[in-house]
């Protein structure tokens, strides 16, 4: 069986973060691990309180998994300090992990602060060269480029200049958009577009979670990025098509959709 491993934060309401790359993998019918870089008090109203974890003890929750059984892919998300950041990157190197998603997790759903402001530097510096590929969505890449991105050609512009920039592939993504639900893979070879159905769902809360985890199950099976990238774009349209309706806020996915 082949195995995919988060790195990422625990939400408690079971909607995003940890919780929502666990029913992802599981739902891909992957072998889920887990590294916990933090503590959640949350729901689909939004984050009321952070606990981090020790870079120490993160660095030990990895020894433990490579290891053992080691990763075909690696999705990172929420990782609120430098401090964890960079001794993740220490890991990722020492182990040769590979297939990694970075998704460069700074607010939730519900426009809560999840990262630090040491933390950006580190993650760019640290992280960003280890990555497949990254997945900001548009106020991510927003806060990544440093300029607004208020169209498909700011995306375009936006995910291409990271590309150059940090020498690593960007799936700029149009979950935001208030016209459409296109994707666009930018690398060095060019850009590639992946149309989406926009769902009328309010209910998003672990959206971006889900994508980058069910891409990181495509590249554990061996399929090429661009074919994860389609096929992970299925699986949210299905989660989000399911209509779930759930909490008071923002609610989750039905993860489990297609079983």
């Amino acid at each position: 069986m082949r195995t995919v491993l988060a790195i990422a934060g625990s939400d408690c309401s079971g909607g995003a973060g940890l919780q929502a790359d666990i029913k992802t993998i599981t739902a891909h019918k992957l072998y889920a691990m887990s590294v916990v870089t933090a503590l959640t008090a949350q729901n689909t109203l939004g984050v009321s309180a952070i606990l981090d974890c020790t870079p120490e003890f993160v660095g030990q929750q990895l020894d433990a998994v490579f290891t053992d059984i080691r990763p075909d892919a690696v999705k990172i998300g929420m990782v609120s300090n430098s401090q964890i950041i960079e001794v993740i990157a220490a890991k990722l190197r020492q182990y040769d992990a590979a297939n990694i998603v970075v998704d460069p997790v700074m607010v939730s759903t519900s426009g809560s602060k999840l990262i630090g402001d040491d933390a950006k530097a580190a993650l760019t510096k640290e992280l960003f060269p280890l990555a497949s590929v990254i997945t900001p969505n548009i106020p991510e890449a927003e806060e990544l480029w440093g300029s607004a991105v208020a169209s498909a050609e700011d995306m375009q512009r936006a995910g291409t200049a990271l590309a150059k920039q940090y020498s690593i592939a960007v799936l700029a993504k149009g979950g935001h958009s208030v016209n459409d639900a296109t994707d666009y893979l930018c690398t060095a070879d060019g850009i590639v577009e992946f149309p989406g159905e926009r769902i009328v769902n309010p209910n998003t809360h672990g959206t971006g979670c889900t994508l980058s985890s069910a891409i990181a199950c495509g590249l554990a099976k061996g399929l090429s990025l661009e074919q994860s990238i389609k096929e992970a774009k299925a699986y949210l349209t299905g989660a989000l098509g399911a209509m779930l309706n759930l909490g008071h806020g923002s609610g989750p996915l039905d993860h489990m959709w297609a079983m």
